[in-house]
């Protein structure tokens, strides 16, 4: 691959990542309860409760939503990535990264 070549390559990876940025995904568990926006990046942008549907008495269904609703989000966010960055993968692996 001519440097020419390599450097086209780079600004293309770069140009995903920062459409990576701004691509949200939501997730939501206990219906609605817990909302959970991240980013492309695998950035944490917000966790919404809805305090109407959270029973203070049951603590542990709240964490258990907001820890599923976080894994969720991230297992999206990956594949988001993934799928978007698949293109680049042998092109960066001959570039040494």
């Amino acid at each position: 691959m001519s440097k020419f070549d390599q450097a086209k390559t780079l600004l293309k990876v770069k140009k995903v990542q920062k459409e990576l940025q701004k691509e949200v995904i939501t997730v939501e568990q206990g219906d609605g309860a817990v909302k959970v926006e991240i980013n492309g990046e695998q950035k944490i942008k917000h966790v919404y409760i809805d305090p109407e549907s959270v029973d203070l008495d049951d603590i542990g269904q709240l964490e258990r939503w907001i820890e599923d609703a976080i894994k969720d989000a991230i297992q999206q966010s990956q594949k988001l990535a993934a799928d978007k960055m698949q293109p680049f993968m042998s092109m960066l692996g001959n570039l040494g990264l």
